[in-house]
């Protein structure tokens, strides 16, 4: 994350500036209210920022029709296409990009696939560079218009975006070192468990909870106190230590836990034909494994359960070791998995192991990872926006 320049901060441009990311509009009297500083002094810091390119003048108070009597007020706004921020969510087997403005209004998407490729590190920079440059020529943004680019990948990382080394080099593999390949502003890595917390937080989500991601693996960003938890490596909230949690014995996640199953069902003889569960021609999978118990098929019913155990027993350890009040199922798992959501809550009930979460489903879907790393982007930005460069334009530097 860029630093603040120790001559630009709390200069005036900059507490402007901090003011009209909050304000839809604003008037001088406004900021003065707003900022405390005296009108000659937000006057000479809006001559600035509009020359920077950071604000625009609008029309004025009496032209909006705010104004009536005497000499027309100046009003002002965030020029919300001053530049752009880029959020990616980079993982194993899917790339997911956003561009979006200043106001987090989203200009342009694209995805890409990794199929089997996801650990191949060439591949792996080649697709996602690729499903960028589509994401930008959908918003019609040129690349030297991207301000920040977060990157949220499936491995803990630390405060200056890198991994720690792991016995089987998945860690590696999945944050190879992007600045090098991503040219687009300033690059921004984090695990992308702790980037759905973010989006979670901003979703509602505040005090005390988990954004579990639940899909192929878990994985956890933890807020505690209306705070990010990172720890020393940036592995808090790494789900590694399950292997060791009895009736979980993995970090595999409710979709491949629910292939997992099913196809051992199917193996077993014991999906029957004419069944909800046997209709699923394509393969069984967590979608169909779902609605099927939804359906009332007893084999689903019996693995649904066995799912919910599952979570149920996952979210038990993050309550008694952090003292959380709700645990998000997040991801594109979250919506089908209501079925398994719900049995863990049952199981919870008649546990008591307190502090008892409250287990909910997401409501952001796929895209949650994506728009915390806009989310992460635009607060990469409003830290420090004076150190940046603005296309066409140079930033203020010491």
């Amino acid at each position: 994350m860029p630093q603040r320049r120790g001559t630009a901060r709390g200069s005036s441009a900059e507490i402007v500036l901090d003011h009209a990311f909050a304000a839809r509009a604003f008037t001088a009297t406004e900021a003065m209210d707003a900022t405390g500083l005296t009108r000659s002094t937000v006057l000479a810091a809006c001559d600035e920022l509009v020359r920077l390119g950071w604000i625009r003048e609008l029309d004025d108070a009496r032209a909006a029709g705010e104004y009536r009597m005497g000499r027309p007020a100046r009003r002002y706004g965030l020029d919300e296409r001053a530049g752009v921020v880029v959020g990616i969510d980079a993982g194993q087997h899917r790339i997911a990009v956003l561009v979006a403005d200043l106001r987090g209004t989203v200009l342009g998407r694209a995805s890409g696939d990794l199929g089997e490729a996801g650990l191949d590190v060439p591949v792996r920079l080649g697709v996602i560079r690729d499903t960028v440059a589509r994401a930008l020529a959908a918003a019609a943004v040129p690349g030297d218009d991207v301000l920040v680019t977060t990157v949220g990948v499936p491995a803990p990382v630390d405060a200056v975006g890198a991994s720690p080394a792991d016995d089987g080099g998945y860690w590696a593999a999945m944050n190879p070192g992007f600045g090098a390949v991503l040219r687009q502003g300033t690059v921004v890595v984090e695990n992308d468990a702790n980037l759905a917390a973010v989006a979670e937080r901003g979703a509602g989500g505040d005090g005390s909870f988990a954004a579990l991601l639940a899909g192929e693996r878990f994985g956890t960003g933890l807020v505690v106190d209306g705070t990010l938890l990172r720890g020393a490596h940036g592995g808090a909230g790494e789900m590694r230590v399950l292997d060791l949690v009895a009736g979980v014995g993995s970090p595999e996640g409710l979709g491949s836990t629910a292939r997992v199953l099913a196809a051992e069902a199917v193996a077993d003889g014991r999906v029957l034909p004419g069944t909800p569960l046997a209709a699923a021609t394509d393969g069984i999978d967590a979608a169909a494994l779902f609605a099927a118990a939804e359906a009332g098929d007893a084999v689903a019913v019996e693995l649904v359960e066995r799912l919910g155990d599952r979570l149920a027993r996952v979210c038990v350890v993050l309550a008694s070791l952090l003292d959380i009040d709700r645990v998000v199922v997040a991801g594109a798992i979250a919506e089908p998995a209501e079925v398994v959501i719900a049995h863990a809550r049952r199981l919870l009930d008649t546990w008591h192991y307190d502090p008892v979460p409250t287990i909910v489903a997401s409501t952001l879907g796929a895209d949650v990872v994506v728009r915390g790393a806009i989310a992460l982007a635009l607060d990469v930005v409003r830290e420090a926006p004076l150190a940046l460069s603005l296309p066409g334009r140079t930033a203020i530097v010491a």
